[in-house]
């Protein structure tokens, strides 16, 4: 049994797909099927079955993975064989799950670089849920961005910047003018944005050390509309710095000061062990590293 064949197999494994397989290895989707073809014939089983879920692996296939993955490591370690990842030639798809802020902030100049030095990649943009570290695992994810404390352990990490909080209010505020003392924090009403990777846990912790309760007027679960609102109404949205200045930029609102320090926190990019060194991987964890580098 040749590495192709093996590769075929976890790839398979991994993204449910023959189609995807063939692009995430830059084969012919013929050349995938005959591979798997292949397959079914050196273990009599017909390994992967199609469902409405994509190819589902049997049973059998679910107790070779794991033998077979590691063969293909032990057999790349002995070869010395590294695929070699040319951006400008290849037609690579990668999935990047994302923060709303992530999502909002920096994937326009994301797919501005990758669109000039990788033409032929695409990139799908994958929600933050409690499935991600599994989508990682497994490699249906290739990285995680954003503010995600449920990644720390078990998980390759980068730190990408730092950020703490502002206030955001319309420009026009008929009370909040260029500073916020906290008596107007507390008379005024919030919004308060529940989204993934908005860090909005640590400002409620910040504010209950204070023993201070604010007046919430409404409960968001994305960012995305944010700015429309606070442009239209006399809510006070405490987001982290880099929303507001995009808000700022996008909508009739501005950014002031919070009356008191919140805590700073942490945006990285997460990816899984089993990923450190793939080529594809490494340039795309480069590339987004790059992006805060130039600022």
């Amino acid at each position: 049994m040749d590495m192709k064949l093996l590769a075929v197999f976890d790839e398979i494994y991994k993204t449910r797909s023959v189609s995807r397989a063939g692009e995430n290895l830059e084969l012919a989707q013929t050349s995938v099927s005959l591979a798997l073809a292949r397959l079914r014939r050196q273990f009599n089983d017909p390994l992967f079955v199609r469902t409405g879920a994509g190819m589902m692996p049997t049973p059998h296939a679910i107790a070779l993975v794991q033998p077979l993955r590691q063969a293909l490591e032990l057999l790349r370690e002995a070869t010395q064989q590294r695929v070699v990842f040319d951006p400008a030639s290849s037609s690579r798809h990668f999935h990047i799950a994302m923060t709303d802020i992530s999502h909002l902030e920096f994937l326009p100049a994301l797919i501005n670089k990758v669109g000039k030095v990788a033409p032929g990649v695409r990139v799908d943009v994958l929600r933050i849920t409690a499935e991600t570290p599994k989508l990682l695992e497994s490699g249906e994810a290739d990285l995680a961005i954003g503010f995600m404390p449920e990644l720390e352990a078990g998980f390759y990490q980068q730190k990408l910047f730092d950020q703490t909080f502002a206030c955001v209010v319309r420009r026009e505020h008929p009370r909040i003018q260029q500073r916020l003392t906290e008596n107007l924090f507390k008379r005024e009403k919030h919004v308060v944005i529940t989204a993934p990777g908005t860090g909005h846990e640590l400002v409620e912790q910040a504010l209950a050390r204070q023993r201070l309760v604010r007046k919430v007027a409404l409960s968001l679960p994305t960012l995305p509309g944010v700015g429309n609102l606070l442009a239209n109404t006399d809510l006070v949205a405490t987001v982290p710095e880099r929303v507001a200045q995009m808000l700022v930029r996008i909508a009739k609102v501005k950014a002031v000061p919070p009356p008191f320090k919140f805590p700073s926190f942490s945006i990285k990019q997460h990816w899984h062990e089993r990923y450190q060194q793939d080529p594809a991987n490494k340039w795309l964890r480069s590339t987004v590293a790059e992006l805060f580098l130039e600022e």
